[in-house]
């Protein structure tokens, strides 16, 4: 970002009266076209507030990330939206870290591409996907979540550079990385947990837009699950972010929500698929929903022989019961499936229905990478899909059902049905019907890689699309609530 530089002193004032004046006139249209086209100064105060000498000296933006100066798109009359631009601390110092963010691996080569992760192109993916859309996938981490959308919004058709015209403020703290790291340090303590998430609220509250609100117009992604951040004593899992006093009226996007938390908006899990247009979009939709599905159904996932009667272990009977013909099984022990994704697109793209049990927590990539390989989801746990993603999935008056499949878990622990007889039992017609939902919901379930203001362009919305204009509605319906509390 620019910093503000004081204009020199004018030497025409020494100079005859006529050369003065073309003089003043010449420095006026300098003057005019520096500040056109400047970068963005950090926001000012509300006209109401007194706070002007707490704003902090802004930071520059990421590097690869094309900045939007206006956001005068017509679709965008929901309004419009700021991004913060935080310290350093906050997000581009730990994605220097990268390397020491995780224990067992390193996060490097998975923030790399602005957190999409390597192209898949020399992977083992590079032989399931068309070669036109190759450029479109990428080695993604499930929790890279934070630092794609930041990178999405600084480009998008609705973010405005002026903070006095948002709608909507976003923050761009990872702090899924900034807890992360201390999740499986041996020494590391709640205060170490918690310290970066204090300062940047320390930070945020002292800016005059949150004080304005209290909050209620500002969001942020997380890139972990709700319950990474919800510790509740010291020496219990997690951090303690979304505890602390100053985040209760902050909207959270978040890859797992708390159901009993309204603040809390469930987001898809990033997948590897990563579109640059609509044009892209439409030729994977075409390429799954004409792909052969030998199998009846799939499922991916390790059991957990620790746990007495592990469920996953129940499905895994369940496929062996089914037959290879019918079932395809892909045990994910050891890290099997997050160091070679192939490995589950590949089962999903040759199945027409994937089984999907909670994983550690309600939640799991697993569903979204179902989906996107065009397979229709079978669900055990309504927690794990029906009372998450609301602003993404169809849910309500029946709904679920244009899209998905639901077995009670414990008529099938106890017996009386088998996965097989339920999923055979259904029509050829209606699981045509079904897939052809699930292939048409996949753009709105993926984070598009355009770098340009108008997204996949074409109408057709991305994940973040429907994450801004969701807040956006958001924002309408809780204004008067703080602008009267």
């Amino acid at each position: 970002m620019a910093s503000y530089r004081p204009e020199h002193p004018n030497p025409a004032a020494r100079r005859p009266r006529p050369v003065l004046l073309l003089m003043l006139a010449f420095f006026a249209l300098q003057l005019l076209i520096f500040l056109s086209f400047r970068a963005v100064r950090p926001p000012p105060a509300p006209a109401s507030s007194s706070a002007d000498a707490d704003t902090p000296a802004a930071v520059p933006l990421l590097a690869s990330a094309p900045a939007r100066r206006d956001g005068n798109d017509s679709s965008c009359g929901g309004g419009l939206v700021y991004v913060y631009d935080l310290p350093a601390a906050f997000n581009e110092d730990l994605l220097r870290m990268c390397d020491k963010l995780a224990p067992m691996y390193s996060l490097c080569p998975y923030l790399a591409n602005d957190g999409l992760g390597l192209p898949a192109g020399g992977t083992n993916l590079s032989s399931l996907l068309p070669r036109e859309l190759l450029g479109s996938w990428y080695a993604s981490d499930q929790f890279a979540l934070e630092h794609i959308v930041h990178r999405r919004l600084l480009s998008h058709r609705c973010r405005t550079a002026d903070p006095a015209r948002a709608a909507a403020f976003f923050v761009p703290f990872y702090a899924g990385l900034a807890v992360g790291r201390h999740l499986w340090a041996a020494n590391a303590t709640g205060a170490d947990r918690d310290r970066d998430c204090a300062s940047l609220l320390s930070w945020l509250h002292a800016q005059p837009w949150y004080r304005r609100s209290r909050g209620w117009d500002h969001f942020i992604a997380l890139g972990r699950i709700t319950w990474d951040f919800r510790r509740t004593s010291d020496d219990a899992w997690g951090g303690s972010f979304l505890t602390m006093p100053g985040v209760t009226n902050i909207t959270r996007l978040v890859i797992e929500r708390d159901p009993w938390d309204d603040m809390d908006v469930g987001v898809p899990y990033p997948t590897g698929f990563h579109p640059r247009a609509a044009a892209d979009v439409r030729a994977w939709q075409r390429h799954v929903a004409r792909r052969p599905r030998p199998m009846l159904f799939a499922f991916a996932g390790a059991p957990r022989s620790a746990i007495r009667g592990d469920f996953r272990a129940l499905l895994l009977g369940e496929c062996q019961a089914a037959g290879a013909a019918a079932c395809g099984a892909l045990d994910c022990a050891e890290g099997r499936c997050i160091r070679n994704n192939a490995l589950v697109m590949e089962l999903f793209m040759g199945a027409r229905f994937c089984l999907q049990p909670r994983g550690d927590s309600f939640t799991r990539r697993s569903l979204f990478d179902c989906m996107v390989a065009g397979a229709v989801p079978v669900l055990f746990w309504r927690r794990s899909a029906y009372r998450q993603y609301g602003w993404y999935l169809p849910v309500g008056d029946g709904r679920e059902a244009e899209w998905s499949v639901f077995i009670d878990r414990e008529k099938l622990r106890a017996g009386n049905l088998t996965v097989r007889g339920v999923l055979a039992a259904i029509p050829e017609p209606r699981v045509r019907l079904m897939r052809e939902r699930v292939v048409e919901m996949i753009p709105r379930l993926v984070y598009a890689a355009a770098d340009g203001g108008e997204g996949l362009g074409g109408g057709m919305e991305d994940a973040v699309d429907v994450m801004v204009d969701g807040m956006l509605r958001r924002v309408a319906e809780q204004r008067p609530r703080w602008r009267t509390t």
